[in-house]
């Protein structure tokens, strides 16, 4: 980023590590946009050792190459790509301005990057978020909104063959709440309550006093995700055993990405450029989460999927499809230059 004439400094967290940001001015007036990538991915410490980086068959393969390694380097080969065929050298870039935020922490809601994110998108014209394209080629218009909740529930231990009444069991509590959460599943459109996990307990002649419960929700449009919250709430905070406490942490908490007439705007751009470079560009809205969430939320016109095809994304195949990596920077610089106005 240094190299192709950024501004770069690194916002540090002292756990989740650093956010990236790089600033570039342009050379006149013209919108500002955002370029949005992250380098976290979801897998485990030496998981790398078992799936190492490779290439089979015409893709590429290990953990992150949808999600997302190589959406970061589409968003720097596309400026590479403007810098060296502008007619200018030192006037290469077809905007007012542009900021490239490389976040540490997307994968677990972006705790540490969103104060960032929302700052420089305050003013933004428009975000590019650089995750991979679906499988099928299809870039984001929409993303449902994502809360995670962390519920910890407080009983009674006791012995459970001498005086279990006198134990308060929380994980029997848990195991109400979840067939309760997911009696939620089908009440709002598009709405999914999953109880992704739950621990609890220490050994079977012990009433269990603590259990821990991880739950995700999503939704597509922000009413209803309000609703189906104060609804899990709910259920949280009353037992069906008695005396026991519940405690509530809040997790991820992203809005929902929804289509606008400015996003698909964007989109149409989109299309047009991938009709001149010889292949069909499509749309979708898709269930999982990322910071296009925050920036759409925000009122910044947004597009995601814009890195390279790929699937498989938070698995042992998690790919890449190798011929889809030059046309997709071919896309993201033309696109940088057509909201420029530079066609």
């Amino acid at each position: 980023l240094q190299a192709l004439g950024g501004t770069v400094e690194r916002r540090p967290h002292p756990e989740l590590g650093d956010t990236i940001v790089a600033n570039f001015d342009g050379r006149h007036d013209g919108p500002s946009v955002l370029l949005l990538g992250h380098a976290d991915t979801v897998f485990d410490d030496g998981f790398l050792a078992s799936r190492p980086f490779r290439i089979e068959d015409g893709r590429i393969l290990g953990p992150g190459a949808s999600d997302m390694k190589s959406g970061l380097l589409v968003g720097l080969y596309a400026l590479e790509a403007l810098r060296s065929t502008a007619e200018v050298e030192d006037d290469w870039l077809p905007l007012g301005s542009l900021a490239y935020i490389v976040n540490p922490d997307e994968e677990i809601g972006s705790p540490s990057s969103t104060q960032t994110i929302a700052e420089l998108a305050e003013g933004a014209d428009a975000a590019f978020v650089l995750e991979g394209a679906r499988a099928n080629g299809d870039i984001v218009s929409a993303r449902k909104g994502v809360l995670h909740l962390r519920a910890t529930i407080s009983g009674r231990a006791a012995h459970a063959g001498v005086e279990p009444e006198k134990g308060r069991n929380a994980v029997l509590e848990a195991a109400h709440k979840a067939l309760a959460l997911e009696a939620l599943n089908g009440r709002w459109d598009g709405v999914t309550v999953v109880v992704g996990a739950i621990n609890g307990g220490t050994r079977p002649n012990i009433v269990p006093d603590r259990a821990v419960m991880q739950i995700d929700l999503r939704a597509p449009v922000a009413d209803a995700l309000e609703q189906a919250r104060a609804a899990v709430l709910r259920i949280l905070e009353e037992s069906t055993v008695p005396d026991v406490n519940t405690e509530v942490e809040i997790g991820a908490d992203w809005q929902p990405m929804e289509k606008t007439a400015a996003s698909a705007a964007l989109v149409d751009q989109a299309v047009s450029i991938a009709a001149e470079l010889g292949f069909e560009l499509r749309d979708a809205a898709t269930g999982g989460g990322s910071d296009a969430n925050t920036t759409a939320a925000l009122g910044v016109p947004s597009i995601d999927g814009l890195g390279p095809v790929g699937g498989g994304d938070h698995t042992p195949e998690e790919y890449i499809e190798l011929e889809s990596i030059v046309p997709r920077i071919t896309l993201l610089a033309a696109l940088l230059g057509t909201v420029g106005g530079r066609g």
